[in-house]
């Protein structure tokens, strides 16, 4: 990956894709599946929801650092399989085979497998709608890869990805272990 103007990284997540977040507590990395993102302004300023339901929550608080690896399409049966099991259990970079990569400026690592990584800082935890305001301080984007497909969620287990429907309903609907 080369290292991308950072002024130019709203480009990267512009209307939302499902994104990988990852952090780092400290002992032990995490990623966490999230798909209510939004870009707040070109500083670059972003935004997710997210809460204590995610495990990697009490590190994002606990550290104010972590990235967004925004994955494929090619790579949304691993993307939906990171959001269905809880890292208070499971090393996911090695359950589901992805390549952890030193940041620059965070410790949360970025993922080699993604087609871009932003390494972000937290500036705000809006509690009442958990919404976590993310700053971002440095972007990566990988050109060498085919596939530049980002998925979207529709929020009823079905992705489009370039106006195709994709439908993981069965696979999000297992059990998904307490402590997420």
């Amino acid at each position: 990956m080369r290292e991308m103007q950072i002024s130019n990284v709203f480009t990267l997540i512009e209307s939302g894709p499902v994104v990988l977040v990852t952090t780092h507590d400290g002992k032990k990395s995490n990623i966490m599946t999230i798909s209510w993102t939004m870009v707040v302004d070109f500083t670059p300023i972003f935004a997710m929801t997210t809460g204590s339901w995610n495990y990697s929550f009490a590190a994002l608080c606990k550290t104010k650092e972590c990235v967004i690896a925004i994955p494929t399409v090619d790579m949304l049966d691993k993307v939906v399989g990171v959001g269905t099991c809880s890292g208070a259990d499971t090393d996911k970079f090695e359950k589901f085979m992805l390549t952890p990569v030193e940041g620059k400026y965070v410790k949360a690592p970025l993922i080699k497998e993604c087609i871009a990584n932003i390494e972000c800082k937290v500036v705000d935890i809006v509690k009442k709608h958990n919404i976590v305001v993310l700053e971002g301080v440095a972007a990566y984007f990988d050109n060498s890869r085919k596939e530049k497909r980002t998925v979207h969620a529709v929020g009823d287990g079905t992705f489009i990805v370039d106006g195709c429907k994709l439908d993981r309903k069965e696979m999000m609907h297992s059990k998904i272990p307490a402590g997420l």
